[in-house]
């Protein structure tokens, strides 16, 4: 019998899709949700492109053992280094009618109407802006836009160790902030090109001129989800509607929800699973 119920996948590396799914719910309420964060390996944003396909591709594969027929990538890193492999040459193979869908294709569609001098700014891991993720997708859509990146590899730390309000987090932010802006004085929009980051974001407005518009993903990922099921009924209808969250982490379910619930401000019950295959080590 069909699996009856079959929640839409949210992946992320640790904490940070937790900002997407706050708004993804806050949009789209009567649906199922299973997040999954591979907590125990994050950060993502310095490994190498091999080991984050990997370890994506076991998240995926766990969230379609859940139930899942429509995962959203609310990891960066992933949706750089790994969405395109996963969606041209897994996806066939696995289930031809299920979906991954990434955050950097919404984020970039959003940039036409707030920019005015057509110079982006873009703040992201080390692995998302040395995939070129974010230019190629921008001059793919909109040729005559120029675009400047900033790795940030203290942000995801920050915010993963509950430090993102103290005064250390100043420091690094104000310095990357200031890298970018020395690389193009006429940016008027910044995207925040990694989902860890809107924690950031009283921080980064202390230090972002009141006149360049900071682009944060949340909302913008969540219409773009409303979006694709009206327009792809086919998968809509393979979702269930109950109105139901559910959390995994391959760390202790404890620390999950402790700092779960910073990102959600709400309390979250979570339980610790395991995303490494089973390797047999028995010598015959």
């Amino acid at each position: 019998m069909e699996n009856q119920f079959q929640p839409i996948g949210i992946f992320d590396s640790g904490y940070g899709g937790l900002t997407i799914l706050k708004e993804i719910v806050e949009h789209l309420p009567a649906y199922d949700f299973i997040y999954l964060g591979d907590n125990a390996r994050t950060p993502y944003g310095n490994r190498s492109f091999d080991v984050v396909y990997n370890y994506t591709l076991q998240a995926v594969k766990k969230l379609f053992d859940k139930g899942c027929w429509l995962i959203i990538m609310a990891c960066n890193t992933a949706s750089a280094k790994a969405l395109r492999t996963i969606q041209q040459n897994d996806l066939p193979k696995i289930n031809p009618h299920k979906r991954v869908l990434g955050v950097i294709r919404p984020s970039v569609e959003a940039v036409e109407k707030f920019t005015k001098t057509g110079h982006i700014g873009v703040l992201a891991t080390q692995g998302t802006v040395l995939s070129e993720s974010y230019p190629m997708e921008i001059h793919k859509l909109f040729p005559e836009i120029i675009t400047v990146q900033e790795s940030c590899p203290m942000w995801v730390p920050l915010v993963e160790y509950n430090e993102f309000n103290s005064n250390g987090a100043d420091f690094f932010v104000k310095k990357n902030i200031d890298n970018l802006l020395t690389k193009d004085k006429n940016i008027d929009v910044i995207i925040l090109g990694c989902t860890h980051y809107p924690l950031l974001l009283p921080k980064i407005q202390k230090y972002v001129p009141s006149h360049i518009k900071i682009i944060s993903q949340g909302d913008i990922v969540a219409e773009s989800l409303k979006d694709y099921l009206f327009r792809h009924p086919e998968i809509n209808e393979q979702c269930s509607k109950n109105g139901t969250l559910k959390f995994y982490t391959t760390e202790a379910a404890e620390t999950f929800e402790r700092q779960g619930g910073h990102f959600l401000n709400r309390p979250i019950k979570a339980k610790q699973i395991q995303l490494v295959e089973h390797i047999d080590l028995t010598v015959s």
